[in-house]
């Protein structure tokens, strides 16, 4: 117990920031998750937030929890294996396999939980698992928990891909695991190339939508529609705690896939199920995402407006395409500070720093959500470029065209 401690005295990272005054984690909100949030009993303009189609307090989701609750407790006490599975798990699992295009669909705890069960459950010993550089950590633990050998790639490098294909073993288990939007870099995975790929090369295809469904596809149905290639991805995963207003995950595939991993993901099997509220959240979610498409229209039309306004102003976002657009200050410290200036301006953005990222792509990660209003972004992106001003990261070139 002692070593314990005194290893991990040493560890003063956040406290430094604190001393500075620039810490930006464990902020308490003391609202409603919504366009505008309180924090420290002021009202500030929130574009950190996954909930991009603003339905975390949509009345008709919030009375579904409620009736749920009435129904079926707070709880299931119990896995999904066990005694933790109501007939609404069912129900939500039905309608999330047709939401996709797959045959079945399986509920996690949480989206965390769906990649760490998933994917060492399915490639043993003598498997492969291909990983792009910018994959969410959960598909690097997930992997990480396999005895397969993991193969990583550059970022939608396809040449990248191919060249780690080269390497397996023909006759083998090849996964080729994406996130099909990109979480803090906002592109979105080379889909059509990598179904080439994986075809070439008889491998198959899993995409973590997380960031996928709500945004793009049919009605929000994620990255595969998108690209019209549902029927070329073996498996699709969600979660539901961005678009879907609620907490957990999903992954769907063919039935004989789901099967197993309903009787092996050991995150699955060892963990207490999702709880009533939360089912019947997601449930009613998607009714609304698939019942007013003019949400995700709004959505994008904010996109447009707010790279635009973004990139006119000298402030480079890569090669975002979504709602999830990164601002590039390429330094820790200044990421920190920029984003503790924009809370005290009133606009609540998220810093993302290294290790997330490497030192020289430091960023603040602007996020849209569909019930944003053009008056709300026009605010927040004008303190924005001032912000970006003071601290020197507009070319000179920037300033003279305003």
């Amino acid at each position: 117990m002692i070593l314990l401690t005194e290893r991990y005295k040493q560890y003063n990272v956040p406290q430094q920031a604190m001393a500075a005054g620039i810490y930006p984690y464990f902020r308490a909100i003391e609202s409603e998750q919504d366009t505008e949030v309180v924090i420290n009993g002021k009202k500030v303009l929130m574009f950190g937030s996954n909930s991009y189609l603003g339905l975390t307090n949509h009345p008709k989701i919030k009375e579904a929890a409620k009736k749920a609750i009435d129904k079926y407790g707070t709880s299931c006490s119990g896995s999904r294996f066990l005694n933790g599975t109501l007939d609404i798990h069912l129900e939500l699992e039905e309608k999330l396999a047709k939401l996709v295009g797959k045959d079945e669909a399986i509920c996690f705890s949480t989206g965390f939980q769906v990649n760490l069960g998933t994917i060492p459950a399915l490639c043993g010993r003598d498997d492969y698992i291909l990983l792009d550089s910018q994959d969410h950590a959960s598909i690097i633990e997930g992997s990480r928990l396999s005895f397969a050998q993991v193969l990583k790639f550059s970022h939608n490098d396809m040449f990248a891909l191919e060249s780690k294909l080269k390497l397996c073993d023909p006759n083998k288990i090849k996964l080729i695991v994406v996130d099909g939007i990109f979480s803090m870099e906002g592109d979105i995975a080379l889909l059509p190339q990598i179904v080439g790929l994986a075809e070439k090369y008889n491998a198959s295809i899993m995409v973590d939508d997380a960031h996928g469904i709500g945004i793009i596809g049919q009605n929000g149905r994620g990255t595969a529609s998108h690209f019209n290639l549902t029927h070329s991805v073996d498996l699709i995963m969600g979660t539901f705690s961005k678009s879907l207003a609620s907490l957990g995950g999903f992954v769907a595939g063919d039935k004989e896939v789901i099967n197993y991993l309903k009787h092996n993901a050991r995150s699955l099997i060892f963990s207490a199920s999702m709880p009533p509220a939360s089912i019947a959240s997601v449930s009613a979610a998607i009714d609304i995402m698939l019942k007013e498409p003019e949400r995700i229209g709004h959505l994008w039309d904010l996109t447009v407006y707010a790279r635009k306004a973004f990139n006119n102003a000298g402030i480079y976002t890569g090669k975002s395409e979504t709602p999830i657009i990164p601002l590039y200050v390429r330094n820790d410290m200044k990421a920190l500070q920029l984003s503790h200036m924009l809370l005290d301006e009133g606009v609540f953005v998220n810093p993302v720093i290294s290790p997330a990222v490497s030192k020289e792509d430091a960023l603040i990660r602007f996020s849209l959500m569909a019930t944003h209003t053009f008056e709300q972004l026009d605010i927040a992106i004008d303190k924005i470029i001032n912000v970006f001003k003071k601290f020197d990261l507009i070319p000179l070139r920037s300033f003279e065209n305003q």
